[in-house]
């Protein structure tokens, strides 16, 4: 069963996605900003095989959290999506430059969600 780490700022959000992937079959955990997800992968035993990310985030937002992932040997191969509601072409691009493999915008189809999130999974498997 894939696990997948959900990092949103907003506590209905985090329960959305958490609630579609669950019902696809992941196993679902949370944090509630870049800081707390990169504090609970550098404690992690069993790394996530994917994140969702938001961009708009307190404390360190999702680019410089994903940036952060990147950098991190340990952690550079987890698949992550950007969850957010930030449809610029230039925020599409900071989050590519960043290390985003997939890009899904606010209000998401929850099956578009689990084919996204999936979709990056298999990618990093391969």
């Amino acid at each position: 069963m894939p696990n997948v780490l959900v990092v949103d700022d907003t506590g209905s959000i985090r329960l959305l996605i958490r609630t579609n992937l669950e019902l696809a079959g992941f196993d679902v955990e949370e944090a509630v900003d870049g800081q707390s997800c990169l504090e609970l992968l550098r404690a992690a035993d069993t790394l996530p095989d994917a994140i969702t990310v938001d961009v708009m985030m307190p404390r360190l937002d999702g680019i410089a959290t994903v940036a952060q992932i990147r950098k991190d040997p340990r952690l550079a191969d987890i698949a992550i999506v950007m969850v957010t509601t930030q449809n610029h072409p230039a925020d599409v691009q900071r989050a590519t430059e960043a290390g985003v493999d997939h890009y899904l915008v606010k209000p998401f189809d929850p099956d578009v969600l689990v084919e996204t999130v999936q979709a990056a999974i298999d990618a990093r498997r391969h």
